[in-house]
């Protein structure tokens, strides 16, 4: 069951669309591939997905807490294909919301093997030629189909508490520094950090409470500079000379990534007096934070006052972006993110999914910044980077 809201393109795309704009940003195919024989790089991804049932016996060894709440708040795990499979399978298994759940995990691991062979087959079956949209929306149409509506649900709950708790006291290390640009860039670090920081686990989650350290350390333990695409320099000077008028911020994940990592950038874009657009998923996808789930955190996060840790939180706005993937296709979201994002100055698309894999390319009509971590082998190769290396990309559009 996909999104049931009228989907429309993203009005700040460059024009015209069909030829500016296409939801993928390693080329799985040329037009002079043989249509009916899959491409070396199709091919590497199939397999990934393929693999994982002969990998699947390991992880049934590892003890379910501790293994999903430590994996699950990692993105990179979680967008490898093979560990989606994996988790996937795993965490419909233990689905007791769904009757008869480890019979439909078996068929869903079934039925998703048999299209990644026929795509070996024939790569225009099953709407392809495969790439990372419809692989995933693939996976996500069966899950659904058998009664899977948010496997992870669970461990988003978990997540989400622990990073509520731990909120103020990011945003507190992030205020005291009072240089500007080392404060933008210690945010943008927290963004990054939000990825990988590791609130499933309980020890890491207590030293920060203490003294903040865990989180900071993970801020600093980045790989260093320059990144693999580092256009962060530019950025911090351009954020001392200008101030936009209104962000819209097409988020990732549940925990650390949006709690952490997000809002308090959010926030010191407010402080800033820029009004910003959180647009979040329609629908359950892997751990991403639905608009549902981000409107109670958010209120959970206000003060009496409506304030965000002593700024006015007036001026952010939640959109139900329309999408129920971990990836994004622009050119089908929703008519009201799209009518509240008609006069925006600033697209920012963070995480692995939106803002490397299927649009790290995309051009718009204002300021795009394109934030995320490589830690997908595949797409470290392709940028010509390092594992875990840094994406930070930023185009202004000069008006």
């Amino acid at each position: 069951m996909e999104s049931s809201c009228e989907m429309v393109a993203f009005p700040l795309l460059t024009t015209p669309i069909e030829s500016n704009y296409r939801a993928c940003t390693i080329p799985y195919r040329f037009p002079s591939d043989n249509p009916k024989k899959p491409t070396p790089t199709e091919l590497s991804w199939i397999n990934l997905f393929s693999n994982a049932t002969s990998s699947f016996r390991i992880f049934l060894l590892v003890k379910p807490n501790c293994a999903f709440t430590s994996f699950c708040g990692l993105w990179d795990i979680l967008l490898y294909p093979l560990y989606i499979f994996l988790w996937n399978r795993k965490r419909a298994e233990s689905d007791d919301t769904v009757a008869d759940a480890p019979v439909k995990a078996e068929k869903f691991a079934q039925r998703y093997t048999e299209i990644l062979e026929d795509f070996k087959k024939d790569p225009e079956s099953h709407g392809g030629p495969p790439d990372c949209v419809l692989l995933c929306r693939l996976r996500e149409q069966i899950l659904r189909e058998l009664g899977f509506r948010d496997i992870f649900k669970k461990v988003k709950d978990e997540e989400n508490a622990k990073a509520i708790s731990l909120f103020e006291g990011v945003v507190h290390l992030n205020d005291a520094i009072e240089d500007e640009s080392k404060r933008v860039e210690n945010l943008i670090r927290g963004i990054f950090a939000g990825n990988v920081f590791d609130l499933g686990s309980a020890q890491l989650a207590e030293l920060f409470s203490k003294d903040g350290m865990s989180f900071l350390a993970s801020c600093q333990n980045l790989v260093p500079r320059p990144w693999v695409i580092d256009d962060l320099d530019t950025f911090i000077l351009k954020w001392g000379r200008k101030s936009w008028k209104k962000a819209v911020i097409f988020v990732d994940n549940s925990g650390a990534d949006i709690i952490l990592g997000i809002l308090p950038f959010a926030r010191e874009l407010l402080r800033r007096g820029t009004q910003v657009v959180l647009a979040a998923n329609d629908l359950p996808s892997i751990n991403d934070i639905t608009y549902h789930e981000l409107v109670e955190i958010i209120a959970k996060l206000k003060d009496e006052n409506g304030k965000l840790v002593g700024v006015d939180a007036s001026n952010l706005l939640i959109a139900n972006s329309g999408n129920d993937l971990p990836v994004i296709d622009l050119t089908r979201v929703s008519q009201e993110l799209a009518y509240l994002a008609s006069d925006a100055d600033l697209v920012i698309l963070e995480g692995m999914g939106r803002g490397i894999e299927t649009n790290l390319y995309a051009q718009f009509k204002c300021d795009s910044l394109k934030i995320g971590m490589v830690k997908h082998p595949e797409v470290a190769q392709f940028l010509g980077g390092r594992l875990y290396d840094c994406v930070f990309k930023f185009n202004e559009v000069l008006s």
